[in-house]
């Protein structure tokens, strides 16, 4: 492809509103094009790389049997109903839903389990039509509250989905494993660098849950990995194993103590020096929400640890929760905001606790009165341990549980997840198919995603450095660019035809750069879009010699045009 005969527009200045790289470069590059928050026009260069990405995506799913087919991206209420899932999309305020002309209400699909729950139902009736993979390409619609970072968190998107139907957990299980080995072959494929890790199912899973995260400093997501026992699993998931506090000298009476305007850890540091982090308790008040209800929650958690906001939904089974507000906590605990603790709260409140303070002995507490902490208090003498669940956010430096490493936080950017869903959907949905004795029986299911779009913008930020793109050779826009370095000349342009027809005959695609401009910009947008393979014809054409230079790892090289198609060659053995 000539770029003077391609729509090849690039810009020298930084988008205002890009806050990581591959939102700026793919700007700059006219890779993509913002129309309103979180939704983009994707470029020709821009999809020449989603349609490799699903190419490799489609070529992996049909080597392992799946098949593919297109389901709507418009769904009525109704099957969503019958999961149970809309009011808590509704309340997540993730949904786009709307009432049609003749008042019915339907929403854009973020994903599609209640469609092919639905599409089944009927269809496959026996245990002899099983196991099936069915999958789709399309774009998926998310009202992101605060779109951002470009294509990783758009309001709409290129996405894979595919469902998998199973007789028994078992097969499930075996289907799961199946998709993990397509997954890891898919992204290997891609050329990018990423990890498998432990992930929470979210409202879509109910039971096993995987997250693949290309690693990158940039990412949105906090990854716990071990590197000497593989453990993996995402912040929201991760469990670690924690020291248990140093306990007191002697036994002593709980007592208030006067702590003015000591409303964090750090202050009551300041008026305890002694007494050990581990052993000041802060007790958090929150506002879970139900479908049919709402409740504050207090949770308890040691000074030194957080509390994870996933972690506590599940434990509560709840839509959302979310930090209680100044005038709730000052009505159900009768005192300013920071002096909040276990005893003396409201008869409604709910009292948790994060396993970390389980045992602890001698601690320090909010006293439920301005100024005022209760010190040296013991569960089982002052109050009960209350209902206890792993609610920790997990730290670097923490023991893996096994106690045999070490965790560090990384970063990551998620790309793909896949679930094993359990009877959850074809339970609600009532479908079901007959089994070897004639009894009806619900599908065990999975669910597997990947994010098209979103593997491109996170393979830029894997790759790029200070001039641009760094594109992966398999699914670079193109192959290999020819920069011409100056339109019109006989010898040059005879030399770059040659080369681009050689190569587009090998299967070889072709940037052809024979715009009439200067070198230095030239060169400068060829390292902007980030093909990973240059030729530069020159002032030596006519002696049939070329500049050749990988997009990055390499110095310039003058060859004979005749190497060029080995060097190209090489590569893709590489």
């Amino acid at each position: 492809m000539k770029i003077s005969k391609s729509l090849f527009v690039t810009k020298k200045e930084e988008p205002a509103d890009a806050e990581v790289r591959s939102h700026a470069l793919m700007v700059r590059a006219g890779f993509i094009q913002q129309i309103a928050a979180g939704i983009y026009v994707y470029g020709p260069l821009m999809w020449r790389v989603l349609r490799k990405i699903e190419t490799i995506v489609r070529e992996e799913h049909d080597r392992a049997g799946c098949q593919e087919l297109l389901m709507p991206a418009l769904q009525p209420r109704e099957l969503w109903e019958e999961s149970g899932r809309w009011e808590r999309y509704v309340a997540d305020k993730i949904l786009y839903h709307f009432e049609d002309g003749r008042g019915r209400e339907v929403c854009l699909g973020p994903t599609h389990e209640e469609v092919i729950t639905n599409f089944v139902k009927g269809r496959i009736t026996s245990y002899k039509q099983l196991p099936q993979n069915l999958y789709q390409i399309q774009t998926k619609f998310r009202d992101e509250t605060r779109p951002r970072f470009g294509l990783m968190r758009g309001r709409e998107f290129v996405m894979k989905d595919a469902y998998s139907f199973d007789a028994s957990a078992e097969g499930m299980a075996a289907s799961y494993a199946v998709m993990r080995d397509v997954y890891r072959n898919i992204f290997t494929r891609c050329g990018v660098r990423f990890t498998p890790v432990e992930a929470d199912a979210g409202a879509i899973g109910d039971a096993a849950s995987e997250e693949f995260m290309v690693d990158a400093d940039t990412g949105e997501d906090a990854i716990a990995v071990c590197r000497t026992t593989g453990y993996a699993a995402n912040t929201e998931k991760a469990v670690s194993k924690i020291s248990a506090p140093p306990e007191p000298e002697a036994e002593v009476a709980m007592h208030k103590e006067p702590t003015p305007a000591a409303k964090s850890c750090e202050d009551l540091r300041a008026l305890f020096p002694d007494l050990p982090l581990e052993r000041m308790l802060k007790t958090i008040l929150y506002r879970a929400t139900w479908l049919d209800r709402d409740q504050v929650v207090a949770v308890m958690c040691r000074g030194d640890r957080e509390i994870n906001t996933i972690k506590l939904q599940n434990a509560l089974d709840c839509l959302a929760v979310e930090l209680a507000d100044e005038k709730t906590v000052k009505a159900v605990t009768g005192a300013a905001v920071g002096f909040a603790g276990p005893i003396g709260l409201a008869d409604d409140v709910r009292l948790m606790a994060d396993a970390s303070v389980e045992g602890v002995k001698g601690f320090l507490c909010g006293g439920n009165e301005t100024d005022t902490h209760y010190l040296d208090v013991y569960f089982g003498r002052d109050l009960e341990q209350p209902e206890t669940h792993e609610l920790g956010l997990v730290q670097s430096g923490d023991a893996t549980v096994d106690g045999e490493g070490t965790i560090e936080i990384t970063r990551g950017i998620e790309v793909g997840h896949i679930f094993q869903l359990g009877t959850k959907y074809s339970e609600a949905m009532d479908c079901r198919f007959a089994d070897e004795n004639g009894k009806l029986q619900p599908f065990h299911m999975g669910c597997y995603g990947i994010g098209v779009s979103r593997t491109a913008a996170a393979a830029i930020e894997q790759g790029h450095d200070d001039g641009g793109m760094i594109w992966p050779l398999p699914i670079a826009p193109y192959h290999v660019m020819i920069i011409q370095m100056r339109a019109g000349d006989e010898a040059q342009e005879g030399l770059a035809q040659e080369l681009h027809d050689q190569l587009e005959a090998q299967g070889i695609e072709v940037l052809w750069d024979d715009r009439k401009m200067g070198a230095g910009g030239k060169f400068k947008d060829a390292d902007l879009v980030g093909i990973p393979m240059r030729v530069v014809v020159g002032r030596d054409a006519a002696d049939r010699k070329v500049e050749w230079k990988p997009r990055t790892g390499g110095e310039v090289e003058v060859i004979s045009a005749d190497d060029v198609l080995a060097r190209v060659q090489a590569a893709f053995d590489a």
